[in-house]
């Protein structure tokens, strides 16, 4: 069986992207479910695929989040990872499924879950807002919040790789992605036709398709006045090649095969030196996306 990837709600299960695509396990309610259910739905879930990758948002309510730590403190297990990067809901969702994607691919289990954070760095996550007068996640400066007041405005957000805020108008414009991507468009209490007319072909989106809007949406945008949007590689053989291009070893404390600097299971990191690391880290960044054009270049030349 491969490795059980696990989302905390329906919303966050997207779509399968190929025919490859691992089903995801959906783990609703985990805040008001009583502690025994918890306990034997993530122990059945160990028993029957070896490890499980459970990949949460930051803005879930802080009692699901300490009941997956309570469950995986009392089941003593290593073999559950608890996933929690710095994205937007809608670019979780989006990297929960291209681990789904990895899943069905001869990936060790510590090397799949580490793909998540290398997979982070090619997702370009972001929003069209209709204010930022509750936005924390981005820096806004008080000339946006005063902008904020004015009827009608809407702003454009990056939150990651890197923050970006504009307010919406004719010469509007964000940095997005330097490869091929495509979009994932998730609307909320807001009219804007700006991502899909605007951005989507500025940044030669090559599919776009829509989905609900997560729950936690609102939430981590500070307004349910929100398009959520998300450009990302869709193609698994593009995201195999990029993780495989990247040297493994075993992690020092429990001894299972990762990428990086960091062990997801057992949260050990890397006994290198700092200045280290630092190379490390940039020789696999230059690798990662030299093997990206090659593949992107190889496409080309088959499509042609």
């Amino acid at each position: 069986m491969p490795t059980a990837i696990a989302v905390t709600g329906a919303d966050m299960a997207l779509p399968p992207q190929d025919e490859r695509t691992v089903p995801p396990t959906v783990l609703p309610d985990l805040d008001k479910e009583p502690l025994e259910r918890s306990l034997a739905v993530l122990q059945s879930l160990v028993d029957q695929h070896g490890h499980v990758i459970v990949v949460c948002s930051k803005a879930v309510p802080k009692a699901v989040e300490r009941r997956l730590h309570t469950v995986r403190s009392l089941l003593e297990s290593d073999r559950i990872a608890l996933f929690r990067p710095d994205l937007p809901p809608l670019g979780l969702a989006v990297l929960a499924r291209q681990l789904r994607q990895l899943a069905s691919c001869d990936l060790s289990p510590g090397v799949l879950a580490s793909a998540g954070r290398l997979l982070t760095h090619y997702i370009h996550a972001g929003a069209v807002l209709g204010s930022v007068t509750k936005l924390d996640r981005v820096p806004v400066d008080l000339k946006a919040h005063t902008k904020s007041w004015v009827p009608g405005s809407q702003f454009g957000v990056i939150a990651h790789p890197e923050p970006q805020l504009v307010r919406i108008g004719p010469e509007a414009t964000l940095k997005g992605p330097e490869f091929a991507t495509a979009m994932l468009v998730a609307k909320g209490q807001l009219q804007s036709d700006w991502v899909t007319g605007t951005l989507a072909p500025a940044w030669n989106v090559q599919g776009l398709r829509e989905a609900p809007l997560p729950a936690e949406s609102p939430s981590w945008w500070g307004t349910p006045k929100v398009i959520e949007f998300c450009s990302f590689l869709p193609d698994l053989s593009v995201l195999y090649q990029l993780v495989a291009s990247v040297r493994q070893g075993a992690c020092h404390w429990c001894g299972i095969d990762v990428i990086g600097d960091r062990c997801v299971f057992c949260s050990a990191t890397s006994p290198l030196t700092e200045n280290q690391q630092s190379n490390y880290n940039q020789q696999n960044r230059y690798s990662q996306q030299n093997q990206y054009n090659q593949q992107s270049q190889q496409n080309q030349l088959t499509a042609g």
